[in-house]
């Protein structure tokens, strides 16, 4: 038996022609939809990237216990686990955060692995010449934000060795995993992950695919200020990346085809979640609330077990969690007892049902559920969205380790079942992503409105997915502080009328709570006050007579906040400080 995995990062559902699209053009993903069973309920669990690959490798939730990191000792792998049990499991990426900090124990659990550079921030061959130069500028006027970016010089140079298709990191990563099916298509017992960073933004095409050579093909973590014209412009940028992707799933499929291998091969291709291309007013992911666009992501699974169930599609609730149990049962691998989710088989081939509900979010941001039909969204319920910890014994963020600082308030956790009795850092994270109440708790029904435009009014049901939330959190071994941090009341599963009625107190406190209410500033000003004096302390008191005296002037917007602290950042804090302003301070 042999297995594929294409995966994409940032891919749209509702940008796929079998979920219904009627402008993309995606012929390929149509013809895998009459090779494959396609999932119209299938969940995202923790956003972004990396704890979306750590819950691919561990079959269980990553985001309420830890925030952006690598693979941990203790964690049990999917592809290690094929790797000691004789199966090949071989990785082919661009997916340029597996050799940073916060993924670099993720690719070597695979048997072999390969690599191509160049995509968003990856310093791959740089021209110190170019860095500074007028050419690396990137702001133009109908590009007010990215030039503002710390990743940006790197990309710009990036560009320069990417001239034509052939040049591009996923058409190289295409090249590499096709290459190996020509080796080994004829083998038995390997996992082959394609697996690319696009349709993830920027969404540059190389000049011999621009068809108009717009400069505005990286949109900002930002609530939409453009006009509809250029939101226009950018959604058929993506489009355009789209079609690539599209034909470089085609060269996948031809490969099935013409080696035969749809009688012996199980093919799965699916993504980590989604982006909002301006819906609900947004670009991006992981500032605003965790809307279906982000979180009900695509899936399609051929399983060569069961070929009369290719072409049809499933409504049972699935969760990206379900993946690494559905490749080691389809390998007969034992399935380890960390594991939570399920295998898709009995999905795929008796249509039972797996799951009560599916959990999903961020670390440090909103907590989410699913039933199947209603999502349910619960913002913290503390003014500094606090307390909350990491647990961790590889102290890395996505791009960095974890700074002293933050270091010397760690204390140990004992080990659990989870870490398999190893005991962990426990570390106090004060989260960039404050002040999120501000948007509220949101409920929606996916029978009736799978946009998400119409939020629902109703106690009794509010009631009922804060319980199915309770019993989750329990049942996933939530840390006792998130229980606080959210207002929730811990170890219980049911609400009396008197704890529904708190919760609904405390939203309201929280609404109307903040140290910075008394002061004449935007809700992005605070925003952005929040988020450098969270993740900076030593801000709060260097700022505060500054503060103090801004204030008493005229009304204070995002940008004379920046130009208050950013003067006051310590040098080697600068490059974080700049981006996380502009991505998490404008929470509006």
């Amino acid at each position: 038996m042999k297995a594929i995995m294409v995966m994409y990062d940032s891919l749209n559902r509702r940008l796929l022609q079998p979920y219904g699209c009627d402008w993309t053009e995606t012929p390929n993903f149509l013809r895998l939809a009459q090779h494959s069973v396609r999932f119209d309920n299938h969940y995202a669990n923790s956003l972004p990237c990396m704890p979306a690959r750590r819950e691919l490798h561990t079959g269980r939730y990553n985001f309420l216990h830890r925030s952006w990191g690598p693979v941990e000792p203790f964690d049990d792998s999917m592809p290690e686990l094929l790797k000691q049990n004789g199966i090949h499991s071989q990785l082919m990426s661009d997916h340029w955060h597996y050799w940073r900090d916060g993924g670099a124990t993720y690719h070597n659990r695979y048997s072999g692995w390969e690599v191509s550079r160049g995509q968003e921030g990856d310093c791959w061959k740089p021209d110190l010449a170019f860095h500074g130069s007028a050419e690396s500028d990137f702001g133009s006027p109908d590009n007010p934000y990215v030039a503002e970016r710390p990743i940006l010089t790197a990309n710009q140079n990036d560009r320069r060795q990417i001239r034509c298709e052939a040049e591009m990191p996923m058409v190289r990563t295409f090249d590499l995993g096709l290459e190996f099916l020509e080796r080994n298509h004829d083998q038995d017992n390997f996992f082959l992950q394609i697996e690319t960073f696009d349709p993830h933004e920027p969404f540059y095409l190389p000049p011999d695919l621009d068809e108009d050579g717009m400069r505005y093909d990286w949109p900002p973590y930002y609530p939409v200020r453009e006009g509809e014209e250029l939101v226009a412009r950018v959604r058929q940028r993506y489009a355009r990346l789209l079609k690539l992707c599209d034909a470089q799933l085609g060269r996948v499929l031809d490969r099935m085809d013409a080696y035969d291998m749809w009688k012996d091969t199980m093919l799965i291709v699916n993504t980590d979640h989604g982006f909002l291309l301006g819906e609900h007013g947004w670009w991006g992911k992981s500032v605003m609330p965790l809307y279906n666009d982000l979180t009900n992501t695509p899936l399609f699974v051929h399983d060569p077990r069961f070929p009369e169930a290719d072409g049809t599609s499933r409504d049972m609730l699935t969760e990206n969690i379900d993946l690494a149990p559905t490749v080691l049962e389809f390998f007969g691998v034992p399935r380890p007892d960390s594991m939570s989710g399920a295998p898709l088989r009995a999905a795929v081939e008796e249509k039972k049902k797996l799951h009560d509900y599916a959990l999903f979010g961020i670390h440090g941001g909103y907590i989410n559920i699913t039933d199947g039909r209603y999502v349910y969204m619960l913002p913290p319920a503390t003014p500094d969205n606090e307390p909350l910890n990491e647990y961790t014994i590889m102290p890395t963020h996505h791009d960095r380790m974890f700074s002293v600082e933050e270091l010397r308030g760690a204390a140990i956790e004992p080990g659990c079942a989870e870490t398999k009795g190893v005991p962990v850092l426990r570390i106090p994270r004060r989260t960039p992503q404050a002040n999120m109440a501000r948007f509220g708790a949101k409920l929606f029904d996916n029978k009736t409105d799978r946009a998400q435009l119409c939020e629902l009014r109703d106690p009794a049901l509010e009631k009922r997915m804060l319980e199915l939330m309770l019993r989750a959190l329990k049942e996933n071994h939530c840390p006792r502080e998130q229980y606080e941090r959210m207002g929730l009341p811990c170890g219980r599963e049911e609400l009396s009328g008197e704890d529904y009625e708190e919760i609904l107190r405390r939203r309201a406190a929280y609404a109307e709570q903040s140290e910075l209410a008394q002061l004449r500033l935007s809700p992005a000003a605070a925003a952005t006050y929040r988020v450098l004096t969270a993740m900076l302390p030593y801000l709060a008191e260097e700022a505060k007579d500054k503060l103090n005296a801004l204030c008493e002037g005229s009304f204070v917007d995002a940008e004379s906040m920046e130009r208050l602290l950013l003067p006051l950042v310590h040098n080697e804090d600068r490059a974080i400080a700049i981006y996380y302003a502009r991505l998490n301070g404008r929470t509006i």
